[in-house]
This record gives C-alpha cells, sequence and structure tokens, in this order.
C-alpha cells in the first residue's frame, strides 16, 4: 500500500513521528508540494495525505489509483468530493481534534488586547522599565474583563469551550447559533438571537463555519449595530469577517481592537487591509497547533486510515 503525505511540514515540522502511517504501508512524505508536482508524487498511490493541498477534479481524474484521501484538518474544501464520491474514493477529515487549543488561544488574543504583554514586555528589555521615574507605566488602556459580556457566534465544541473560560474570567455569555441547545443555558450563559448579541457585547468571538451565510458576517452594517468599542475576536475562519469594512471601523474606534488569527486570504496578502493597523493583532493561523493538538490530529488521522483498511471507514465527508 503506497501512502504520499502531501504537505506534511505544518503537521509535523519535527516534532512528531509519521510511525503510525509507516505501519500501514509504505509512507513517502513531502513538506510541500507545489500545484505543478501533484500529479506526479501521487504517481500510483492508493493513499493520498493532504493539509492544504488540493486535489481537484484534474488531479483525481489523473491518479486513477487513489482509493481513498486523508485531510489533515477539520476543514475539507481542498478536495473536490463530488467527483471522489463518483469515482468511489473515501475522504476523510478530522473533526474534532483541536477543540482545547482553539478555545484557548481565543482568550490569548482577548487577553493580549487587554494587557498588551507583548508590548510592554518588549519596552523592559528595551531598558525603559529601568529608568522610569516611576515604580510602573502602561502604554494602553489596561481592560478588566470580569463582569464584561461576551457574545459568541458559533455555540459548537469550540464555542462552549470559549464560554467556559470567559466565564472563569466573570464574563457573562451571550450565544448564538443555528441549533441551540437550551440545556447549556445557565445563570451566566443564554441564547439570544443575533441582534440582541450584536448590541449587548463587549466583546463579539467568532466560531462559526463558514457557509454561504456566514461568509461576510462581520461587515460595515453588523459592525454598526454593536457596542462603540467592542472587540472582534476570530480564529475559526477568515472570510467570516469583511476587512475593508472592518479597517474603516477600527480607524474610526467603532472597534476597539480586533484579534485575529485567520484572514481572508492565506498566507496573508501584502496588501491585506488589516495590516499596519496598531489596533489589529493578527497572528499566523496557529490556534490549532500545540504539539499536543497536533498529535491528536495525527492520532485520528491514523485511525481514520486504520478504520479504512480495515473496511469501516470513519469521519467520511463524501459518504
Amino acid at each position: 500500500m503506497k501512502i504520499v503525505i502531501l504537505d506534511g511540514f505544518t503537521e509535523n515540522p519535527g516534532d512528531l513521528s509519521w510511525e503510525g502511517f509507516e505501519k500501514l504501508g509504505s509512507v513517502t512524505v513531502y513538506d510541500r508540494t507545489a500545484k505543478e508536482d501533484i500529479i506526479a508524487r501521487i504517481g500510483d498511490a492508493q493513499i493520498v495525505v493532504t493539509n492544504k493541498v488540493p486535489l481537484d477534479a484534474v488531479t483525481l481524474e489523473a491518479c486513477p489509483s487513489i482509493k481513498y484521501i486523508g485531510v489533515l484538518a477539520t476543514g475539507f474544501n481542498v478536495v473536490d468530493t463530488v467527483t471522489a464520491k463518483e469515482k468511489g474514493i473515501v475522504v476523510t477529515n478530522i473533526p474534532t481534534y483541536g477543540t482545547a487549543a482553539v478555545a484557548q488561544f481565543a482568550m490569548a488574543l482577548l487577553l493580549e488586547i487587554c494587557h498588551r504583554v507583548g508590548h510592554h514586555n518588549k519596552t523592559v528589555h528595551e531598558g525603559r522599565w529601568s529608568s522610569c521615574p516611576d515604580f510602573c507605566y502602561w502604554d494602553y488602556p489596561l481592560i478588566e474583563l470580569a463582569g464584561k459580556t461576551i457574545g459568541i457566534i458559533g455555540f459548537g465544541r469550540i464555542g462552549q469551550s470559549v464560554a467556559k473560560l470567559a466565564m472563569a474570567f466573570g464574563m457573562p455569555v451571550l450565544a448564538y447559533d443555528a441549533f441551540p441547545n437550551k440545556s447549556l443555558e445557565s445563570d451566566m450563559c443564554r441564547y439570544v438571537d443575533m441582534e440582541t448579541l450584536l448590541a449587548n457585547s463587549d466583546v463579539i468571538s467568532l466560531h462559526a463555519p463558514l457557509t454561504p451565510e456566514t461568509q461576510g458576517l462581520v461587515n460595515k452594517k453588523t459592525i454598526s449595530r454593536m457596542k462603540d468599542g467592542v472587540i472582534i475576536l476570530n480564529n475559526s475562519r477568515g472570510p467570516l469577517i469583511v476587512e475593508q469594512d472592518l479597517r474603516e471601523a477600527l480607524l474610526s474606534g467603532k472597534v476597539y481592537a480586533a484579534g485575529l488569527d485567520v484572514v481572508s486570504s492565506e498566507p496573508i496578502k501584502a496588501d491585506n487591509p488589516l495590516l499596519g493597523l496598531d489596533n489589529c493583532i493578527i497572528t499566523p493561523h496557529i490556534s490549532w497547533a500545540p504539539k499536543e493538538s497536533r498529535q491528536r490530529l495525527m492520532d485520528i488521522a491514523v485511525s481514520n486510515l486504520k478504520s479504512f483498511l480495515e473496511g469501516n471507514p470513519t469521519n467520511v465527508v463524501n459518504g
């Protein structure tokens, strides 16, 4: 059984092992694969593993040996699943590996906005504190979270985990989800409609999937219905935000700050309108990437393939 891993570097830059896959077949691992090399690298392999390398209809037509595609991520839009199904190719994903890590990172973005730890650490190492006439200083308003309301759009596993962390800081939670689970409500957490969430949240955290209904969810119109000075967090999907509209709101002060781990096009383009704004913190899509989370992803990916080889595929997205 030939197994080709097309872009293994982000999942395993050297601190994990491909041993689980190696027990299931002959494995070739590429750190990255350019578009023009995809077909040649797949060759006659039966098993293809990808993270962000696209597998479109042309590729699937050119590689008739493929029986299984394992996506090393939750999102699987890089694969033409319709064509794969027509050809009898099973496609699987990794649905739940990073819940704790992503929720933790959402709070890290929020805490950085509230305290600017990175900035103040830098000034101390540059010598500013040692020459300061006062025993302390701060360059940005410091924000206490207790009593601030957080609105969470998308209240699945990750949204619920963010809510638990936020409530630990004393933040009341307003939740919006297309499929509310009323058993999750409490004195500190309740479901509301979108209008109520937008109007009453001090912080809005996005944890919704990218669908035609959610694309561009944060835009000029919805921002206008938010509180003045709202904080916006997004470490789910970049296209949930109309970036030019967010830029204008950040510049005007309507939005106090934004913390983003995702943008509309990744890697970020040099002309992205959110670059260069002091009140917009952007990180390079790393919410998912703690070693523990990546190990969990690896284990599930191996389990998915093993289940397929045993004739009982799991986490199939094109069944």
